[in-house]
């Protein structure tokens, strides 16, 4: 039998019922929402069933949503089946003031870097990693930049200015 989404969505209801919500199938790609105390038993569950296989981290980020009041970040997780080629989205979210999440590492090592970056701009703190240290903003650094919360430019800067321009 061929794995499909509905397959996918059919075992992971089956084996955490309700908790996890907000199925979509945008472009074709299954996308869920998790708790975020279920995160490693979501991955784990994907790694291990034999029909699931969802055994490639492709890509791990977080999302901030300031409107979100108690669930201002997402942590969003992507997985590959590479023996049948499908791809999945789940997300879970946390909030601002306390952003622990468990850490992927021991399942996947290529989580160790991706979780680096993502508390690096974002301040995701992964519980259980092994070394969580800033990997592309300097040390001292005592904020995290890709937050919603900071302007996109220097609004100090002069060479914007419409005077710059002929606009002024």
């Amino acid at each position: 039998m061929s794995l499909t989404n509905e397959l996918i969505q059919q075992k992971l209801t089956d084996k955490f019922g309700d908790k996890l919500i907000d199925w979509a199938q945008p472009y074709g790609m299954l996308t869920f929402t998790a708790p975020k105390e279920l995160n490693l038993k979501v991955l784990q569950f994907l790694y291990d069933d034999p029909e699931l296989m969802f055994q490639f981290l492709t890509d791990l980020q977080a999302v901030h949503y300031p409107d979100n009041k108690g669930a201002e970040l997402a942590v969003v997780y992507h997985l590959h089946n590479l023996t049948d080629n499908i791809r999945l989205r789940f997300k879970i979210f946390t909030d601002i003031n306390n952003p622990d999440v468990y850490s992927a590492t021991a399942l996947f090592a290529a989580a160790n870097f991706m979780e680096r970056e993502t508390y690096d701009f974002f301040g995701v703190n992964f519980t259980g990693h092994p070394n969580l240290i800033r990997i592309l903003n300097v040390d001292e650094m005592d904020y995290f930049p890709m937050r919603k919360e900071f302007p996109l430019e220097d609004q100090s800067r002069v060479d914007k200015d419409d005077e710059m321009f002929g606009r002024g």
